[in-house]
């Protein structure tokens, strides 16, 4: 039988605010100097410690969703999610439940597009390490990121392949990169991919009616091993519904290694949580003036920037790419590219050697210092044709085997001449012009 996968991902990321979510201390958990430094009663859940909500972590949840394309409640609350296990000191997590910040989003890929059901704003949770002290093993924990802001954005089961999936949450990585809200790096842990995997039979499909099961993969920190674990997940659960069986609804991690998934727990419903609002925070209304100056705030789309410097500098997309990843990127390339421009540099071009690490440089040099460096290093000696054909003649007559290999069809051997050329004359010469007379004496 044929299946058809069902898929939906959640993607965490954690936002760089400079206090964490609920309470004043630093966000900072990968910079701290000691574990369990940036702390206090309401991060380490004591009792009676009241938690108070980062208006910047909203602001910016805000914005991601609307970038995201999304709707937002004008009237949104902080729900507790209650669950045991040792990383979470209060026994329960602040979350969102029926009423988050984003909804109705959607995003488009080559593959197509993803809609997005919602976009939660929560508390990160300490972190723990499992390790060996003294020939025990221990877990240890560190509360530095207990309560660091953390957005969760979540799919409708729309992704139909681990492409798509790669995709989507590429795009979710350059829009929180493009809002300068988080780094969203995966190998830290700032940014976790989860997904939900499911297979659909030939008969549910032609109905629309989604599979009875989902199988949750957790804390991917990779692209790639997002694609893997959802390629092993078909290629498993297929296997299993060949067989007759019954999929569980369960939890499952990844191994990276192997390049297999491998369960964890049976998968919790909503109802497990036990989730109700928050006594202590609350509600967050927002009005429409606030909303939109918000969106008037939002940086250009990517697409259409990049559209925009290939129509106005002749910048190719593939280079434009990579100064599209943060605001403050794109915004110090716009000054780059006006500069090259006033000085009649070739801005693509500037970008290749950029892009390509022909030409160094930091986004806090000047712009106009980088034009300086571009054209000092592409600047051309100025050559007559009678002193090139003697230079060319001087590497023809040093390389007569070479030259009757051209002759006898080995055209290849021209880009053998002119790096001879260029490296004999010690000087940036013209390539066209070089071409052009070098051409004429190998007829």
């Amino acid at each position: 039988m044929s299946y058809h996968l069902v898929c939906g991902l959640e993607i965490h990321t954690e936002l760089k605010t400079k206090s964490k979510m609920f309470c004043g201390c630093k966000n900072d958990p990968f910079n701290a100097p000691a574990p369990n430094t940036y702390t206090c009663p309401v991060c380490l859940g004591m009792p009676g410690a009241l938690p108070v909500a980062n208006a910047q972590a909203i602001e910016w949840t805000v914005k991601l969703g609307l970038l995201l394309h999304c709707r937002i409640h004008h009237d949104s609350k902080f729900d507790r999610k209650n669950y045991f296990y040792p990383d979470l000191p209060k026994a329960y997590q602040i979350s969102q439940y029926d009423l988050p910040f984003c909804y109705d989003g959607y995003v488009d890929t080559e593959f197509g597009r993803v809609r997005i059901n919602r976009i939660h704003l929560e508390e990160d949770t300490a972190k723990l390490t499992h390790t060996t002290l003294n020939s025990k093993k221990v877990t240890l924990i560190d509360f530095n990121r207990s309560s660091v802001p953390l957005v969760e954005i979540v799919t409708e089961p729309d992704i139909t392949s681990p492409e798509q999936a790669k995709a989507y949450a590429k795009k979710i990585q350059e829009a929180v990169r493009t809002l300068d809200i988080g780094d969203a790096d995966l190998q830290k842990g700032q940014m976790r991919l989860e997904a939900n995997i499911s297979l659909q039979t030939d008969s549910q499909k032609a109905a629309g009616q989604l599979p009875d099961y989902k199988v949750e993969v957790k804390n991917i920190n990779s692209f790639n091993f997002m694609a893997q674990a959802i390629d092993y997940e078909v290629k498993r659960q297929s296997a299993l519904l060949d067989q007759g069986q019954t999929i569980a609804q369960e939890t499952r991690g990844f191994d990276s290694t192997k390049s297999i998934t491998f369960l964890q727990r049976t998968k919790e419903n909503a109802a497990d949580y036990r989730y109700f609002p928050d006594p202590d925070l609350p509600v967050i209304h927002l009005d429409d003036a606030q909303i939109e100056a918000w969106r008037a705030q939002l940086p250009a789309d990517r697409d259409a920037h990049a559209a925009a410097w290939q129509t106005q500098y002749g910048i190719e997309p593939k280079y434009a790419a990579t100064f599209l990843t943060r605001a403050s990127t794109s915004a110090w390339a716009d000054q780059l590219w006006a500069a090259a421009t006033a000085q009649q540099v070739d801005c693509n071009k500037l970008a290749n050697y950029l892009v390509n690490g022909k030409l160094a440089y930091q986004e806090t040099a000047e712009p106009q210092a980088i034009v300086t460096a571009f054209q000092k290093a592409t600047a051309t000696a100025s050559t007559s044709d009678d002193e090139l054909l003697a230079l060319i003649d001087q590497v023809l007559t040093a390389h007569p085997a070479e030259v009757e290999r051209f002759k006898a069809g080995d055209k290849k051997l021209q880009g053998f001449f002119m790096g001879q050329i260029m490296r004999t004359a010690g000087q940036k010469l013209d390539a066209g012009q070089v071409n052009q007379l070098l051409a004429s004496r190998l007829r």
